[in-house]
């Protein structure tokens, strides 16, 4: 899809009825790349997240496990948007988020670095919308929302 002046392009990173259910999880590098991902969030609020960037793939099996957990089990599903995150559970998404990744090829770092939880944007984070420094600046840490 692209917007009225034809310049941008959306890309919605898990369509109703995709059948995806297999779990995935991506980092959207904020850029000026005239794409703009969308993905649901927010837990049983569904509420529609974009960010215009580039997209990070990261791999593996239950990679979403330990988020999911504070998301879905410990929140409830209920989203956590201005959520006053207690320091237990604050931690735990500190780790949760701690995914290593490459940075662009432009940098010179051959080795992968941690996600850094971005606690300047803290009131944003929401259950599939965690926002996170990359290697490469700011970024939005997505995944499967659970409802």
């Amino acid at each position: 899809m692209t917007d009225a002046d034809g310049d941008k392009r959306y890309i919605f990173l898990d369509p109703v009825g995709s059948g995806s259910n297999q779990g995935w999880m991506f980092v959207i590098v904020a850029a000026p790349t005239g794409v703009i991902y969308q993905n649901q969030g927010g837990g049983y609020g569904c509420v529609q997240y974009q960010q215009e960037g580039y997209l990070i793939p990261l791999l593996g099996r239950g990679l979403d496990d330990d988020l999911k957990e504070i998301f879905a089990g410990e929140l409830k599903g209920h989203g956590s948007r201005r959520l006053d995150w207690p320091a237990g559970l604050l931690d735990r998404l500190r780790a949760a988020v701690g995914f290593h990744v490459y940075g662009s090829a432009n940098r010179d770092d051959p080795l992968p670095t941690p996600l850094v939880l971005d606690e300047s944007r803290l009131s944003e984070v929401d259950e599939a919308w965690v926002p996170v420094v990359t290697p490469d600046g700011p970024g939005v840490l997505v995944w499967e929302n659970s409802d």
